[in-house]
C-alpha cells in the first residue's frame, strides 16, 4: 500500500568546483602542470598567459538589448559558418564504438627496452647447447623473479613442462640445464636462495686469499656470518680478525640482487621539483611558491567574442544549442581558473602556518629544535579542516637552506620530558639516531643502553618505544650492528 508523507533531513552535498578543489590540492607541482595541460586540451576556451581583458562577459538582458539596437551584419569579419557546417557527415557516424561509456582503456602499452628475461634469453641462444635445452633453458629463465631468482622447485617445473608444454623431463636433465642459465650474466643470476647467488659469484672471480676464504664463509658458515657470529666463524675457519674483515669486505661488494642490475639502468630518473622555497634573510623567513606551481590562465577573447555574435542571433535554433555549448565550456574555464587562484591561496596559507610554527627549525636547520605537530594543530591555526591540511601536505615539497623536505616531515607527536616540556619525537629519534651512529661497532649500544641514555638526558621513554624508534630508522637490533 503507497503512502505519502513529509519527513525532513539535513544532508551535505559537494558541488562539483568544490571536488575539483580538493582533487587539485593533493597534486604536487609535476602532476598539476599536466592537469592543466589535460584541461587546455579537453576546454579551448581555457588559455595560459595573463589576462588584462577585465571585461565581463555579457548577461542575456545585455545581449537582447545589443541585438535590437545593432544590424545583425555587426560583426561580419569573424565567421562562425565553417564550424557548423552541416554538409560534411561528422566523423562520430563513421566509426562504431561497442564499448560503454565507463568502460576504460586497458591497452598494455609497449616495453621500449629489451625485459631482463628477454636480454638472458639472447645470451642463452648463442651458447652452444641443442635445441631441447634451449627450449628447456627459455622455460627456466621465464620463471625468474625480477631479482633474477628461481623461486620455484625444479619438480614444480617438471610438472609444469609434462601438462603445459608436453615436455617429459626430469630434475637431473632440468638441473644441467640451471647450469647453463646460471652461467649467464649478470653473476649470480638464476640463484635459488641468496647463499648460492653469493657463491655463483664467487665463483667468477680470481682465487685470491681473501676470496677463498669469502667462499668458505658463505659455503660452510652463512648461518653464523648472517648472524654476526664471528668469533665462530674465526674458530671453525681457524682464521685472524683481519682475514674474516677482508672476505667480508669481498662478500659485501656483491650484488645480492642480480635481476636489478638492468632494471635499476633503465629506470628513468626522478627529479624532486619543489612546491615552495623557504629561504631566511637576515633571520627572518621567506615564503614562495614554485612558479611553475602558480600559472596565469585566462579565458580565450575568440569565445568572448563568439558568445557575443551568438547571442544576437538566439532566434536561430542553431545559434541557441552553439550558445549553450560555449557557455558550458566558459564556464568549466572559469571555474577551473577560480579553483587554481584557491589551490594557490590555501597552499600559501598552509605553509606559512608550518614555517611559523617550525620557525627554528628553518632557521637553524636543526632536527632537535623542531617542535611537535600535527594537523589538528595546523586546522585551527587556518581555520580550515584537518583533511584539507592533510592534502596540502600530501606529496609536497619544500626547499629550504638546509635541504628539501616533505612536507610530512614537519609533523610529529609529542613527548613530556622529566621537567615537563613537550618536545617533538624527531628530536628524540634524531638523538637516537646520532647516538646510534657514534657508538663502538665492536659492541653496539642495546636497546635498554639507548634507553638508559635518552633517559639520562631528560627524555622520560619505554624501552619498547626505543625499539620502535629504531626501526622507523630502518636500523636494525645490535648484535646485526656489530663490525669489525
Amino acid at each position: 500500500m503507497l503512502k505519502q508523507y513529509l519527513s525532513q533531513k539535513l544532508q551535505q552535498k559537494l558541488s562539483p568546483q568544490q571536488i575539483q578543489l580538493m582533487k587539485l590540492l593533493q597534486v604536487p607541482t609535476v602532476e598539476l602542470e599536466q592537469r592543466i595541460k589535460q584541461e587546455m586540451e579537453e576546454n579551448p576556451a581555457l588559455e595560459e598567459g595573463e589576462d588584462h581583458d577585465d571585461e565581463p562577459l555579457p548577461t542575456e538582458e545585455q545581449a537582447i538589448e545589443e541585438n535590437e539596437d545593432e544590424p545583425e551584419s555587426s560583426n561580419e569579419e569573424f565567421d562562425l559558418t565553417d564550424y557548423f557546417d552541416d554538409d560534411d557527415t561528422p566523423d562520430y557516424k563513421l566509426s562504431a564504438r561497442n564499448e560503454g561509456a565507463d568502460e576504460e582503456d586497458r591497452d598494455i602499452p609497449i616495453a621500449v627496452a629489451a625485459t631482463f628475461q628477454e636480454a638472458l634469453q639472447a645470451q642463452f641462444a648463442l651458447r652452444d647447447v641443442d635445441e631441447r635445452m634451449e627450449l628447456l633453458g627459455e622455460h627456466l629463465i621465464g620463471n625468474l623473479d625480477e631479482d633474477g631468482y628461481l623461486r620455484r622447485s625444479l619438480d614444480q617445473i617438471v610438472n609444469d613442462l609434462a601438462f603445459t608444454a608436453n615436455i617429459m623431463t626430469d630434475e637431473a636433465e632440468l638441473g644441467k640445464v640451471l647450469r647453463e642459465v646460471q652461467a649467464l650474466d649478470p653473476p649470480g643470476v638464476a640463484a635459488r636462495d641468496l647463499r648460492e647467488c653469493l657463491l655463483l659469484q664467487l665463483e667468477r672471480l680470481p682465487n685470491a686469499v681473501d676470496v677463498i676464504t669469502a667462499k668458505a664463509l658463505v659455503a660452510d658458515n652463512f648461518e653464523a656470518f648472517t648472524k654476526k657470529h664471528y668469533d665462530r666463524i674465526m674458530e671453525r675457519l681457524e682464521i685472524d680478525e683481519d682475514a674474516l674483515r677482508d672476505a667480508i669486505d669481498v662478500i659485501v661488494r656483491l650484488n645480492p640482487k642480480p635481476g636489478n642490475t638492468a632494471r635499476d639502468a633503465s629506470r628513468p630518473a626522478q627529479a624532486i621539483v619543489p612546491d615552495f622555497a623557504i629561504t631566511a634573510v637576515n633571520g627572518q623567513l621567506e615564503l614562495s611558491l614554485n612558479g611553475r606551481n602558480a600559472p596565469e590562465l585566462r579565458i580565450s577573447r575568440q569565445y568572448r567574442d563568439m558568445i557575443k555574435e551568438y547571442q544576437r542571433n538566439k532566434k536561430d535554433p542553431e545559434a541557441k544549442n552553439a550558445l549553450v555549448f560555449i557557455k558550458q565550456k566558459l564556464d568549466s574555464a572559469k571555474w577551473f581558473i577560480d579553483a587554481i587562484k584557491q589551490r594557490q591561496n590555501t597552499l600559501l596559507v598552509t605553509m606559512e602556518a608550518i614555517m611559523e610554527h617550525q620557525k627554528e627549525f628553518f632557521l637553524t636547520g636543526d632536527e632537535t629544535k623542531m617542535k611537535p605537530m600535527i594537523l589538528k594543530d595546523i586546522a585551527e591555526k587556518v581555520g580550515m579542516d584537518i583533511s584539507t591540511v592533510s592534502r596540502v601536505a600530501n606529496s609536497k615539497y619544500v626547499q629550504t637552506d638546509h635541504g628539501t623536505y616533505l612536507l610530512k616531515f614537519f609533523f610529529s607527536e609529542s613527548l613530556t620530558t622529566d621537567s615537563g616540556e613537550e618536545v617533538s619525537t624527531r628530536e628524540v629519534k634524531k638523538i637516537l639516531e646520532e647516538a646510534i651512529q657514534a657508538e663502538d661497532k665492536r659492541n653496539p649500544l642495546t636497546d635498554d643502553e639507548l634507553t638508559a641514555l635518552l633517559r639520562g638526558k631528560g627524555y622520560n621513554i619505554a624501552r619498547r618505544t626505543v625499539a620502535k624508534y629504531r626501526e622507523q630508522l630502518q636500523m636494525p637490533v645490535a648484535r646485526l650492528r656489530k663490525e669489525l
